[in-house]
């Protein structure tokens, strides 16, 4: 067992953990013998037992973001903060929150911390708003935040569909904590499916595109598994269901702060009103004609077709596309016949169907082909009859 735990920590991952596309080809940098973290430091009895570890530094041929391929340090899950000492950080926060509260109409409403450590930002967040609560995994520092008398949660967003206590949050905020975590995904979708439906959040991570006009080679730590610059993050949160309301550079620019809302879920259903009542025009108009055909065989009009049940209603589709003619309409068999066709076994009515070319469809039907034939073109809004 003891081999099988040494040799998963020595695995390396090759594919990004955001996109699940390869890494481009070698890594950007290599390091040796670096620090195999950055909290936890060993004291004079562990110096013998501690070793330096080797990272690789790689860039995702997909979505570009930055990114280490080992695994996460051991205390990945927990949040450990030296910022609750910097009285400047504590005055920075008082105003961000304050402001954040009162520009989204959050007061008296439920807002989360995810990684909320022992509880620094969230005693500045309940000043603002009473009823403010933090979710973090370290036993001890849940017990050092209840306390002190705050909501606190024992727990870890480790799936999509992992349960908040008192679930779903108006707002949440996680700050400087992203970066840490292997499963990504996973944890923007699980505080996602904790949200309300109007959902905002801070989410906070170090700013690479500083570290990279300031050429700070020293950035990189096993800690932090991605180095996120404005894009990456802006693609990262919005291929989980976030949009991008603000992203600034904060904290003497070595923090990219952005406001994400949730995604709302496409409301579509009115389609179905629009498509019964075009089938009760369709039928209406198909039932004047004892011959009628329809003009085109893209994939606007095979939909209709299909969805207006036309088969045996419809003498046959006209196509000016050869490869097309002779072939039929699929699910509905239908015969796709060519222009000339109108001429050789003329119809009463032909509806046109050709989206972007109708108006030109309907040149050629007035210029060459009978002039008694009944004309009607599909728009938006319905049918419009042309003769």
């Amino acid at each position: 067992m003891e081999f099988i735990r040494n040799l998963y920590a020595n695995m390396k991952i090759n594919k990004c953990r955001v996109c699940n596309r390869s890494f481009l080809g070698k890594p950007l940098l290599q390091y040796n013998n670096m620090p195999s973290g950055a909290q936890n430091l060993p004291n004079k009895n562990d110096l013998e037992k501690d070793k330096g570890i080797d990272m690789e530094i790689y860039q995702c041929s997909g979505c570009g973001l930055i990114q280490l391929n080992n695994n996460p340090v051991p205390y990945y899950r927990e949040v450990i903060r030296a910022t609750s000492f910097s009285d400047e950080m504590k005055n920075f926060r008082e105003i961000q929150f304050e402001n954040f509260v009162k520009k989204y109409s959050l007061n008296g409403k439920k807002i989360i911390e995810i990684g909320c450590g022992n509880g620094e930002y969230l005693g500045i967040m309940k000043k603002y708003n009473e009823n403010s609560y933090g979710l973090e995994y370290a036993k001890k520092s849940v017990k050092k935040c209840i306390d002190n008398g705050f909501s606190v949660f024992q727990g870890y967003v480790k799936s999509n569909d992992y349960k908040i206590k008192n679930s779903p949050y108006d707002a949440f905020f996680i700050m400087n904590f992203l970066e840490h975590l292997p499963n990504i995904n996973s944890v923007l979708n699980g505080i996602y499916n904790n949200l309300s439906d109007d959902g905002v959040g801070i989410i906070e991570v170090p700013n690479f595109d500083m570290a990279l006009k300031k050429n700070l080679f020293f950035e990189f730590i096993p800690d932090h598994l991605f180095y996120f610059t404005k894009d990456t993050l802006k693609t990262t949160l919005e291929v989980n269901g976030f949009e991008i309301i603000d992203c600034e550079v904060v904290w003497h620019k070595y923090i990219i702060s952005v406001i994400v809302k949730k995604r709302k879920r496409l409301s579509i259903d009115h389609f179905y009103n629009c498509q019964e009542s075009l089938r009760m025009e369709v039928d209406k108009y198909v039932s004047k004609y004892k011959k009628i055909a329809i003009w085109g065989a893209g994939h606007e009009a095979l939909t209709i077709i299909s969805m207006m049940n036309l088969s045996g209603k419809i003498k046959y589709v006209v196509d000016s596309a050869t490869f097309k003619q002779g072939k039929y309409t699929p699910s509905t068999h239908i015969p796709i016949v060519s222009p000339d066709t109108l001429k050789t076994d003329q119809v009463d009515a032909i509806i046109v169907m050709a989206a972007s070319y109708s108006d030109e469809v309907v040149k050629i039907l007035k210029e060459k082909y009978n002039k008694n034939i009944n004309i009607s073109v599909l728009r938006d809004f319905g049918l419009e009859k042309i003769r």
